[in-house]
């Protein structure tokens, strides 16, 4: 991801600096000179790092992945140890008497 953001922004300053040798040098040029480069950058980006960004796309989906596969196979989870608690109390029979208070929480 590092890697394509470098190239990134490599082009826009490589647009920039072409665009001010073109002659877009005065101060009241100055905002065209970076939308200029801006929209420039974008095309040639789009084009010229089509396989990067296929590259990285890829790289996050395998991290997203990975961390799922991760997280299912965890037994420490809130759904876990839910389950666990739901278990043990089905399995335990009811010694509370109809006398006794229920349980609060805090």
């Amino acid at each position: 991801m590092v890697r394509y953001t470098l190239l990134r922004m490599m082009i826009f300053f490589g647009c920039l600096a072409l665009l001010w040798l073109v002659g877009l040098r005065e101060p009241t040029e100055l905002p065209w000179l970076v939308v200029g480069a801006a929209l420039a950058s974008m095309i040639i980006s789009a084009v010229v790092l089509r396989p990067f960004r296929a590259e990285m796309i890829q790289q996050i989906q395998d991290r997203q992945a990975a961390k799922e596969n991760a997280r299912s196979a965890r037994t420490d989870t809130d759904e876990a140890v839910e389950d666990a608690a739901r278990e043990r109390s089905d399995a335990a029979p009811l010694a509370k008497s109809a006398d006794e208070e229920p349980e609060t929480f805090r």
